[in-house]
């Protein structure tokens, strides 16, 4: 048919140009694949590198879907537009609460409640001498970080490990006030560090119900979005007493049975420094009558001694800068002494003196957590994440008689960054970068590494190892040199969960930052 003599060619619209958007998509998959394949990089780091990465590719995409692709203009403006509009709806909805031990951000609604009421119901008066029902903590406390001997390696009850017929049963569980700190249990009462509004309160609370007797109050508060809110520090009860340290260095003695102040110092302030980035961790030791911690960031006092009576100084030593590993006291090489691990050294120091028995340089270019793990009577490992690994250091004696260290050796097959160690059967046992691994002690070799646990903390409980993943799923375990030995697990939180454990008799206490339970579990006949 002849065409009609005003009439024009129909418009064709151009084809999308789809190349641009495989070569950017094909560039960023090769290297995220490339990222995630470096086994020689911290885990976190290669979240850190990934994420970036996905970000600019996305940026990417969206430019050649807006400038270049030669779609219909209106289909452009369309989709870049319901693209932001979506982004803007995301960012009103939702904000950032905190990072994982990767990290990786975690989002919430913005209307989400976040830490516990600034006021929680306290106990009517009288109510702290109430009989409370007596359960199975027997004569077994937990009264310090890590337990009786501060490893978080009990040597008992024994466990029931088929929870399939046996699960632990839920005694309760409740919202409790933001903080990284574990629980120390002692008799019938439980305690643990909180912020409730803009106050940090050490609160106990009764073993049995989990209703609380009393709580002491300061106002101070450290908060960040990257390290959360709240204490940092576990409790330590002595004779009586509960010494605390809070997130800006406040250190108080409290009498047990009803919270009231016997006497308060500042570490921070009484070492001339600040308060560190991440907030001050260290949880207190009690050794002779003495309350040993660190001291502020740059003050160039490294460990603080107050007498336990009436908190006046006994001495200060090192002048390092102080870290958020706690102290711990071992006895190495036939000498008593307080353990200290920072990013720049490693140290012995007499208790009754805060002399530096030994000092060997660690070089880490991040924040060192995890607390020295005691090998044997004359070998000490420290260990750290972002990629550093471990250092096991052997003391001995000199030709004066005093102490040298040396390094035997350095894996970086076990980097723990803030969660518990131990050691059994000649091998070091934890999280490695997130991952339950085994290294030998004699060499730092790898035996095994197997499952994604994230960075949660343990107890080692006879031959059983009770991990409650940062995933807050409660995880049995039977590790050997030779294998994990994964028994059973039990769903407690659905949150992240950093903090200690603590477990006394069949009672287990189990905490985050929004809630804590406690937990019977069964004991095996």
């Amino acid at each position: 048919m002849n065409r009609p003599p005003h009439s024009q060619p129909a418009l064709v619209a151009p084809r999308i140009r789809w190349w641009p958007a495989i070569v950017i998509l094909a560039l960023a998959a090769v290297a995220i694949v490339w990222v995630q394949a470096r086994s020689d990089w911290p885990f976190q780091k290669r979240n850190l590198t990934s994420l970036p990465i996905a970000l600019v590719a996305a940026l990417l995409l969206l430019g050649w879907w807006a400038f270049l692709s030669r779609a219909r203009l209106a289909l452009r403006l369309g989709i870049t537009l319901g693209l932001l509009a979506g982004l803007a709806a995301g960012a009103g909805l939702f904000r950032i609460r905190g990072v994982s031990g990767d990290l990786m951000p975690i989002f919430e609604f913005r209307w989400a409640r976040s830490a516990a009421p600034a006021s929680m119901a306290s106990p009517a008066p009288g109510d702290s001498a109430a009989p409370m029902q007596r359960l199975n903590a027997g004569t077994n406390s937990f009264p310090q970080f890590y337990g009786p001997d501060r490893n978080g390696v009990l040597r008992g009850p024994p466990l029931e490990t088929n929870w399939t017929a046996h699960p632990p049963a839920l005694l309760w569980r409740q919202e409790v006030g933001a903080a990284w700190s574990g629980f120390v249990i002692v008799g019938e009462l439980c305690l643990t560090q909180e912020q409730r509004g803009e106050s940090e309160c050490v609160v106990a609370y009764a073993l049995a119900t989990g209703r609380e007797l009393w709580a002491h109050r300061d106002p101070a508060q450290y908060r960040t979005t990257i390290a959360g809110a709240g204490p940092r520090a576990t409790p330590a009860v002595v004779n009586g007493r509960v010494f605390t340290a809070g997130s800006t260095g406040i250190l108080n003695c409290l009498e047990f049975d009803s919270g009231r102040l016997i006497w308060s110092r500042n570490a921070v302030t009484e070492s001339g420094g600040r308060v560190p980035e991440w907030g001050y961790t260290s949880s207190p030791l009690v050794v002779d009558g003495k309350v040993i911690v660190h001291g502020g960031e740059g003050g160039g006092k490294l460990l603080l001694a107050f007498a336990a009576d009436d908190g006046r100084p006994v001495w200060s030593a090192g002048t390092a800068n102080p870290s958020y590993a706690s102290p711990v006291l071992s006895t190495l090489a036939g000498t008593r002494q307080v353990l200290v691990f920072t990013r720049r050294v490693v140290s012995g120091h007499d208790p009754a003196t805060g002399a530096t028995l030994w000092e060997q340089p660690y070089e880490s270019g991040n924040v060192v957590c995890a607390p020295p793990v005691v090998v044997d009577a004359n070998r000490v490992i420290f260990s750290s994440g972002y990629g550093r690994g471990s250092d096991l250091i052997e003391l001995s004696r000199d030709t004066a008689g005093g102490l040298s260290a040396r390094r035997v050796w350095k894996s970086i097959r076990m980097k723990s960054k803030f969660a518990h160690l131990y050691v059994r059967d000649g091998c070091l046992f934890g999280l490695d970068d997130g991952m339950l691994a085994c290294v030998d002690t004699s060499n730092g070799s790898p035996r095994w590494k197997e499952g994604r646990y994230g960075h949660g903390q343990g107890l080692l409980v006879g031959e059983l190892y009770l991990l409650m993943a940062e995933s807050g799923e409660l995880v049995l375990l039977r590790p050997t040199p030779d294998a994990p030995n994964e028994l059973a697990r039990f769903r407690v939180f659905s949150a992240k969960t950093w903090n200690p454990i603590a477990l006394a008799g069949d009672l287990l206490l189990v905490r985050n930052d929004q809630e804590a339970a406690c937990l019977r579990l069964k004991l095996a006949p």
